[in-house]
């Protein structure tokens, strides 16, 4: 994305938006975890760095929504990632549970405006950070934490579908057992949680939530708005890919010649390779 974004072209960013939908698409996924549209403010980030457009906010933004809609346009729902924003971290959320001390105003001025970019660009999904933030709530990650939801949902604007980045990661699972993660997102007002790893801890999560909601812990109105919002994303679910038409729709030479308009992705490299 980085080499994307020193481009600066945000035609270019909705053509490979496009593309990237188009490739999916052949291959049957209808939701890609993508774009991170972090502000890369910190060199020694060690989990963001070329994953992001652009150290400008601004660029950021415009990048972001134009790939997204890209994406979107060609079938597959786009997430923007990771809010309100991990690009200023010095730690890497698979490992640690970073923390930034950053004022509101200064989130106002360079994490959100991307977000707020990509909420009116009608962005399918939101990924949570798990990352603390002292000014919202200096007790609880993002992904747990109430405010930082009504933050997304009432400044920000956006009203999709809020999808946990994974509870597997050491940011959540070595800091929040289980029993408090998985309830505790949904009750703070993520809609979707994301188990990446292990079976077991997916049922376990799921059992975690029910029971909550069986007990009176989690309202049953917050679950029917959550099933809400995820219901919006069933207008990205298409047909099971035709096993003939795959390989027609992949590497193409139109997508070869886009990859090749992006000077760092293409340079030294043969593009039929």
């Amino acid at each position: 994305m980085r080499a994307l974004g020193e481009t600066g072209d945000v035609a270019l960013a909705r053509k490979v938006g496009a593309l990237l939908g188009r490739e999916l698409r052949a291959v049957g996924v209808d939701q890609d975890y993508a774009p991170v549209v972090d502000v890369d403010t910190n060199p020694a980030n060690p989990v963001i760095g070329d994953r992001a457009f652009s150290r400008d906010a601004t660029a950021v933004g415009r990048l972001g929504a134009a790939l997204a809609q890209g994406l979107q346009a060609e079938g597959v729902a786009a997430c923007a990632k990771h809010f309100p924003g991990h690009g200023d971290t010095s730690q890497d959320s698979h490992q640690d549970l970073p923390r930034l001390p950053h004022a509101l105003e200064r989130l106002r001025q360079v994490e959100l405006p991307p977000f707020r970019a990509l909420a009116q660009a009608g962005v399918a999904a939101v990924m949570t950070a798990h990352v603390v933030f002292d000014a919202l709530d200096p007790r609880r990650p993002a992904t747990l934490s109430p405010r930082v939801m009504s933050l997304l949902r009432d400044e920000v604007g956006f009203q999709g579908c809020a999808v946990s980045d994974d509870l597997e990661m050491k940011a959540v699972a070595e800091h929040f057992p289980l029993e408090e993660a998985a309830p505790g997102s949904v009750l703070a007002g993520v809609d979707a949680l994301l188990v990446c790893h292990r079976a077991e801890v997916q049922h376990r999560a799921i059992d975690l939530v029910r029971a909550a909601v069986e007990d009176g812990r989690i309202p049953r109105a917050r679950i029917a708005e959550a099933r809400g919002r995820i219901a919006g994303l069933l207008r990205f679910a298409g047909p099971p890919p035709d096993p003939a038409l795959v390989r027609a729709r992949l590497r193409t030479d139109a997508h070869l010649a886009l990859a090749a308009r992006i000077p760092a992705l293409s340079a030294g490299r043969d593009p039929t390779a």
